[in-house]
Formats: structure tokens, C-alpha cells, sequence
């Protein structure tokens, strides 16, 4: 999945700064760097303040294809992504266990807005993501208007439909 979110969603919409390779940075990232056994991370640390840093990551993206395109629904794995952040706000893993969310300026927020979701119950879902997938504050864009929020909405959907349903939806897109 991070491969296509890199390669094959952000790669083609990025303007190349002259000064380094896009393309070479990333080649970096996934053959040197990520396999680096010394250069390990933790997903608490990797998780802690991500709705900073969403709309950097993959608004900006987003916001291309909508200029290039007139939408951004070609889009895969991106919204994906943001599908599995929300997944991951719901405070609960793939087997339905409680976690600690890392620290996030907008926890409070979004685990409110998600208060009424249900794991295991995907038909709990219904217009719950609606205020945060429209955040231009946290996205840079409105993500209905750009063509992703209801694929979002569906991506969420299978990733809470129960026991396994997030790893499930992984494999399912991305393989193995």
C-alpha cells in the first residue's frame, strides 16, 4: 500500500525541486531506509499528531489530481490510508481490544464524532465521518467534493466489520 500511495498516487503529481530526485528519495526511503533495522519507529510515535500532518501527506495530493483530473476518484490507496487513520481513531484493534490512541491535538474531536460507531456493526456507520472528511483544515480540501469521501466511507466500512475486517481489507487491495 505504501508503495502505491509513493509510486504510483504521489509520484505523478509531484513538481520535481530540482535540487533532488522525487523519484531517487523515494527509491531511498524504501530501499535503504525502512529496512534499516537501526532506524526502527514505533506506530505510537509514528501515529502521534498524524491530523497535522494528514492533510501535508495526502491533501496536497489529493488537491492535484482534483486540478489535473476534475476529481480526485481514480485514487486508491490514499484514501485508503485516511480510511485506516479513522479506522485506528476508533481506539479499538482489529479484534475489537481497547488502545490508547497517541497523542493528537484533534483526538477528542474525531473520537467523538466516531462515539457512534460500532465495531463489528458497519451499518453504525452513517454520516459520522462527514465532518472530518469535509475539514478543509485538516485535508486542505473538502474530500466529498474532491470524489473520495464515499469511497473513504466504504473503505471504513469493511475495515469494521468485525474480527480480522481491517487486515482483511488490506489484503484484499494491497495483497498480502
Amino acid at each position: 500500500m505504501a508503495r502505491q500511495v509513493a509510486y504510483g498516487e504521489g509520484l505523478p503529481m509531484v513538481d520535481d525541486p530540482v535540487i533532488l530526485s522525487p523519484r531517487a528519495f523515494t527509491d531511498e526511503l524504501f530501499l535503504d531506509r525502512f529496512p534499516n533495522e537501526y532506524l526502527g519507529d514505533t506506530n505510537l510515535r509514528l501515529s502521534t499528531d498524524v491530523s497535522q500532518g494528514v492533510g501535508v501527506r495526502f491533501g496536497v495530493t489529493i488537491k492535484a489530481y482534483v486540478k489535473e483530473y476534475g476529481s480526485a476518484q481514480k485514487l486508491c490507496a490514499i484514501p485508503f490510508g485516511i480510511a485506516g487513520w479513522l479506522r485506528y481513531m476508533m481506539g479499538v484493534d482489529d479484534w475489537g481490544k481497547p488502545y490508547t490512541l497517541a497523542p493528537d491535538p484533534m483526538n477528542e474531536e474525531i473520537t467523538a464524532a466516531l462515539s457512534t460507531v460500532v465495531f463489528g456493526d458497519p451499518d453504525s456507520l452513517t454520516d459520522q465521518l462527514k465532518p472530518i472528511l469535509s475539514n478543509e483544515n485538516v485535508f486542505f480540501t473538502d474530500l466529498y467534493a474532491a470524489g473520495l469521501g464515499e469511497k473513504i466511507e466504504g473503505y471504513f466500512r469493511e475495515m469494521i466489520a468485525g474480527p480480522g475486517s481491517a487486515r482483511a481489507a488490506v489484503e484484499k487491495y494491497f495483497g498480502a
